[in-house]
């Protein structure tokens, strides 16, 4: 959501701003822009709306000189996708971009304009640029101006600050929305994510909450919220990105699905030891603090929400541990009861999630026991902010619809839930089962890939299709809704998802050949009640496609459509049920001509409420 990348060079590097922007184009965003200012203080200013290439078409009717710039990809929130409303945004000689949401930009645009600033935008942004401005003609440097900016906004921001006049200087603000300083050879570089980077340095600073930074070509002060001076960590990052490069595939999102055994390889690599599971990466103590769990707490969005949700029956079966999910903005906003031994658990693919951040952070107020991130990216916040973590391990991933980020999101925490069980006193012999399940899952699930012929032609039913239902049990529950979402945030079909067993309870009126009902059906103990499901269905009259265990008994017969896929134990269904809804929500979307890698008003990283 939104991308900033920031320069202080010698060389001209409205280029190096340009492909910064296009390695972040997966977090989503409705228009772009950049500013570059040379040694005298030339500025040349290009923002549009639409796509970074369209921006890269008009820069190169221009002559771009200058070795300090910002460059912005912008996610609206406050006014629609216009070209006034595209970042950077100017008070005269300042230039600002920022992530994230002024809360009190409404107060502060009133003050502004009765000290006779005048207002180009409907953003929040603008009042930042105009207050930057009024501070600095106060006194003091532009980090002085933004120390003194910072207590008068109220919100979350990263944000980067240029004086046009003095091009040496870039000054950048984090409170809620990630920054990173990236460390070149006489040159330095802000950006929001450091993917934007990896071709110019591999050397990082991941600026923490609060922090400001003051940044040369040669120099790099960082100072904390209290506006101290501060060391902060440099890292040497071994990130990969192949945006550029999508092999065969024509999409990032279907190149992630078919990634998705190696991606789980890797996430079990080093957590087995003589058929048990090995998690000693989350410190020496951890044993002590689980074996104090009586109750996990699980926190996460969208996609993250739904591993919550099949965690909940994997905590309760098997570790025999009391666990509730719940949704990130819900949880922070509620008055909140906490039980006694209780873990909070937080699920983010890019450790960045406003709402889950908050919501960690509220955690550590209320009394938890502790706190576990389950995150894809190491140098991440919420990482950096919980007692432990767990890294999934999926590499980078592109798509706006998650898919090897919610798979190996699923194997983590089916491992924590083995371990804590064993430290209640699970049976060995049920380790060593779920621990072969899970070793023998990647060649599975590329076994059923082989299969995507069908589900491709079986896509086609969907063409002219508006609604679609979505059933499962138990814990194909959450991969239903899971499939739901999928469905509906790529090829904009409205979808929904039910426990299987809640269809007499009101869903059976929607039912009609007009409605197709996918259907997960693994060859479990709930089997039989699920066919019954599927039997009300069939009665009246609905279109089923009933993705099931091979040796589930199903035949397809007329209205029914039988996807028969390997069988797989129980333990693991739900990781691998989901893959080939996914690839159906891919091959309707393909034949709704949709935006497949960055669907409508979606962003991959939510870095705002």
């Amino acid at each position: 959501m939104c991308g900033i990348v920031g320069a202080v060079a010698q060389r001209d590097i409205a280029e190096i701003l340009l492909e910064g922007l296009r390695r972040l184009e997966y977090r989503g965003y409705d228009s772009a822009g950049l500013v570059v200012v040379d040694t005298e203080g030339n500025i040349s200013r290009l923002r549009c709306v639409g796509k970074v290439q369209k921006l890269a078409e008009v820069a190169e009717q221009h002559e771009l000189h200058g070795g300090t710039g910002i460059a912005h990809t912008r996610w609206a929130t406050h006014g629609e996708p216009t070209e006034a409303n595209a970042h950077p945004h100017v008070s005269d000689y300042i230039t600002v971009v920022h992530n994230g949401i002024i809360e009190n930009h409404e107060p502060l645009r009133e003050l502004l304009i009765e000290r006779g600033y005048c207002f180009s935008s409907e953003t929040d942004t603008e009042v930042i640029a105009h207050l930057v401005h009024w501070e600095h003609k106060q006194s003091g440097t532009l980090l002085e101006a933004v120390q003194r900016v910072i207590p008068q906004i109220c919100g979350t921001y990263g944000t980067v600050v240029m004086d046009n006049r003095d091009p040496n200087v870039l000054v950048g603000a984090r409170s809620g929305s990630p920054l990173v300083i990236g460390l070149g050879v006489g040159e330095n570089f802000i950006v929001s994510d450091q993917l934007a980077l990896l071709p110019v340095t591999r050397r990082f600073i991941f600026l923490e909450e609060g922090d400001l930074v003051e940044m040369t070509r040669r120099t790099v002060n960082i100072f904390d919220k209290q506006g101290n001076p501060i060391e902060r960590h440099e890292i040497e990052s071994q990130a990969q990105y192949d945006a550029g490069d999508k092999g065969a595939y024509r999409h990032y999102m279907q190149k992630e699905i078919y990634e998705q055994p190696l991606a789980l390889k890797n996430t079990l690599e080093g957590r087995f030891s003589q058929g048990q599971i090995n998690l000693s990466e989350l410190g020496s103590r951890a044993d002590e603090l689980l074996a104090k769990v009586q109750h996990v707490q699980i926190i996460a969005c969208g996609t993250s929400y739904h591993s919550g949700m099949v965690a909940r029956y994997w905590f309760e079966a098997l570790a025999t541990v009391p666990c509730d999910v719940e949704i990130a903005s819900e949880f922070r906003y509620r008055k909140s009861a906490v039980r006694p031994g209780s873990l909070i658990i937080t699920l983010s693919q890019s450790g960045e999630t406003a709402d889950t951040l908050a919501a960690l952070r509220l955690s550590k107020k209320l009394g938890y026991l502790g706190s576990l991130a389950v995150c894809n990216v190491a140098g991440s916040s919420l990482v950096h902010e919980s007692d432990m973590a767990l890294m999934t391990k999926a590499g980078t991933e592109i798509g706006v619809a998650s898919t090897k980020a919610f798979t190996t999101q699923l194997a983590v925490l089916l491992m924590l839930v083995v371990r804590l069980g064993c430290l209640n006193g699970m049976e060995e012999s049920m380790e060593h089962d779920i621990v072969h399940a899970l070793q023998a899952l990647p060649s599975r699930i590329e076994k059923m890939l082989s299969m995507d012929n069908i589900i491709e032609a079986l896509a086609e039913d969907f063409s002219d299709k508006h609604h679609a239902l979505f059933l499962g049990r138990s814990n194909q529950y959450p991969i239903a809704m899971e499939g739901a979402l999928k469905l509906k945030e790529i090829s904009y079909i409205h979808a929904e998802a039910y426990a299987a067993g809640e269809l007499k309870h009101g869903p059976l009126a929607l039912i009609d050949a007009d409605m197709p009902v996918i259907v997960v059906a693994p060859n479990n103990e709930l089997l039989e009640k699920l066919k019954s499901n599927i039997e009300e269905v069939r009665t009246r009259g609905g279109r089923l496609y009933v993705f099931a265990d091979q040796d589930a008994g199903f035949v397809s017969s007329e209205g029914m459509t039988i996807i028969p896929l390997p069988h797989v134990e129980e333990i693991v269904a739900p990781i691998f049920y989901t893959v080939p809804l996914q690839l159906l929500s891919y091959y309707v979307a393909l034949i709704k001509g949709t935006d497949v890698d960055q669907p409508r008003n979606l962003a991959k990283s939510v870095t705002v409420e």
